[in-house]
């Protein structure tokens, strides 16, 4: 067992303590009267987690605390055997169950879930789309460590990672059948039916000029490359293909490599009447998360990462007053985070690593008012690094004004301010550093943000010109640099929505990323507010050109002083201080 004392309103714990247990204690302090406040101090090292930690209104005024200290929801695979080229590993059960990841981190740096592609330029291109019967036309070159094997028992769970304007969505392949130069693909639901019956993004056909690129991923027959794995969940067996010296280092007992098993970390549940209070986390890593619903029913994302659960065109389009008509519907569901808030009021973040997650990074998902994130650091995230407020519920069409009639589920007041993001959006390309969508009076200032996959900050929701939920919201003096990595239709910062009292003022954006696969190579800007932005004012951005993008706006937008007239010392001032 591990060490727990005591002393006055500070518990200290090892990392073979239990974190909910201390919590636990921590309660019982102040429920007794014997501290108001109570902080525990993480010893250095990694606080494996079997099920979330889980924060309540009983345990308000805490604070935790651990330089060093990891918080995780990895398992750690071990007894290596090598297998030809390969490393093999039999992968244990996680609480009893078979344990499914997409993620493997080796010495602490993430490898490579086998694909057939090592370089992103070299994706091959979609033939064409047949919308009515659900197949996707490919080279029949691009399938040919697949359909040229006389077995395929390994390639069962392959996927097709499709690169659609500004989402990628993640398709399981269900059937292969070749026909001359070309194969057709057909795929599992719920994304078959969602990819081919929802327009918006869409894959750009030949006719375009830019046919959607893609890669294929999760078969044994493309593990051909050091730095790659492939997990065979049938067998539970983990193959691995080292790089420089990591063999010897991963068949000794103690070897480096973790798979995640956990989609999250730390949930804060409150309720309306009932938030939870005052909780601060500082210097602790967040740490070893998965997400995995594309591996169970695929991934077909509308925008930042929210997936479609019905999607579809309309004919005739919805008339709708003060706004251009609509030509589709859609609802949409949210990725687990490692860091999840639900009614709470200011808690906080301090100097915080969010690192190494296979979902999004920190997420206040409803009902949150105040808190503040700072100095914190945002990297290795395949989806999001900071989500804040609602992305329309999932009973609410997301093109409808988002009104609730409590405005307590609304997130307010929340600062993100001095963090560094940097390779976010590393698997969903279509996701941000920063999602804002309904919030009011959000202060985002000071961050700098680069290498992210897609745009900087996204700010809004809706599509909507009418007045709904979001007011007053601070973007301001941020350092946003090589975005776009992979995806364009995007910006350094980019609106939705009617946003009454909001000012983006004083930030840089500059560098964009130059793919060359992307569906418009001309269709990037720095500043861009999008459907619906209203009431907005820009100032004093500094951006090399003035290259920025108004589409469909409503009424009371301000643009003053933005572009490369903009003095340095503004120029100076942005980023993490």
């Amino acid at each position: 067992m591990g060490s727990l004392t005591i002393q006055a309103a500070d518990l200290f714990i090892t990392p073979d303590s239990s974190l909910a247990d201390a919590v636990r204690r921590a309660r019982e302090m102040r429920r007794l009267g014997q501290s108001d406040t109570v902080t525990i101090h993480l010893a250095p090292g990694t606080y494996r987690l079997y099920e979330p930690l889980r924060l309540r209104p009983e345990d308000s005024g805490l604070t935790i605390e651990g330089r060093d200290a990891v918080v995780s929801g990895g398992m750690a695979v071990t007894g290596w055997k090598r297998h030809g080229r390969l490393l093999v590993a039999d992968v244990p059960d996680f609480n009893g169950r078979p344990a499914d990841f997409r993620q493997l981190y080796v010495n602490g740096h993430k490898a490579v879930r086998a694909r057939d592609v090592q370089d992103f330029e070299q994706m091959h291109r979609i033939r064409t789309y047949d919308k009515r019967n659900r197949i996707l036309w490919v080279p029949k070159a691009a399938m040919a460590k697949i359909v040229n094997r006389s077995k395929l028992s390994n390639s069962k769970y392959l996927e097709l990672v499709l690169h659609e304007m500004w989402c990628t969505s993640n398709l399981r392949i269900k059937t292969m059948r070749v026909q001359g130069d070309s194969v057709a693909l057909t795929f599992h639901d719920p994304e078959a039916r969602l990819q081919f019956e929802h327009p918006w993004p869409s894959p750009m056909t030949p006719n375009t000029g830019h046919p959607s690129p893609f890669y294929l991923t999760n078969a044994l027959e493309l593990l051909d490359e050091p730095g790659e794995w492939y997990h065979d969940i049938r067998e539970q067996r983990l193959y691995y293909m080292p790089q420089g010296n990591e063999e010897s280092e991963l068949r000794k007992e103690n070897g480096k490599a973790v798979v995640p098993v956990l989609p999250t970390l730390v949930e804060f549940i409150g309720t309306p009447e009932h938030p939870v209070r005052d909780i601060t986390f500082r210097g602790v890593t967040f740490s070893h998360t998965t997400w995995m619903r594309p591996s169970l029913q695929g991934h077909v994302p509308l925008q930042a990462g929210m997936f479609l659960t019905e999607a579809y065109k309309l004919r005739p389009q919805i008339d709708r007053p003060n706004n251009h008509k609509l030509d589709n519907q859609g609802w949409l569901g949210r990725a687990d985070a490692a860091v999840e808030l639900r009614w709470a009021e200011n808690c906080s973040f301090d100097g915080c690593r969010f690192e190494h997650l296979g979902g999004s990074g920190l997420d206040f998902v409803e009902g949150c008012r105040g808190g503040i994130t700072t100095r914190c650091l945002f990297t290795d995230i395949a989806m999001n690094g900071y989500v804040c407020g609602s992305f329309s519920p999932e009973g609410l069409e997301t093109h409808l004004p988002y009104r609730p009639t409590d405005f307590r589920q609304v997130c307010t007041r929340q600062e993100v301010s001095d963090c560094l993001f940097h390779h976010v959006s590393t698997e969903d390309w279509g996701c941000v550093a920063i999602a804002a969508g309904y919030v009011s009076s959000i202060n985002i200032h000071h961050n700098t943000i680069h290498d992210v996959s897609y745009t900087g900050i996204s700010l809004g929701w809706g599509w909507n010109r009418d007045l709904v939920s979001m007011k007053d919201n601070r973007v301001h003096a941020n350092l946003i640099y090589r975005y776009a990595q992979h995806m364009y239709d995007c910006a350094g910062i980019y609106t939705l929505g009617n946003q009454p009292g909001t000012v983006i003022s004083e930030n840089v954006v500059r560098d964009i990323a130059t793919p060359s696969y992307v569906h418009d190579p001309n269709h990037w800007f720095y500043l861009y507010t999008d459907e619906g932005s209203s009431n907005i004012t820009l100032r004093d951005n500094w951006t090399p050109a003035e290259k920025f993008l108004q589409n469909a706006n409503g009424p009371g937008n301000t643009w003053q002083n933005n572009g490369p007239q903009v003095s340095d010392a503004i120029r100076q001032a942005a980023g993490c201080r």
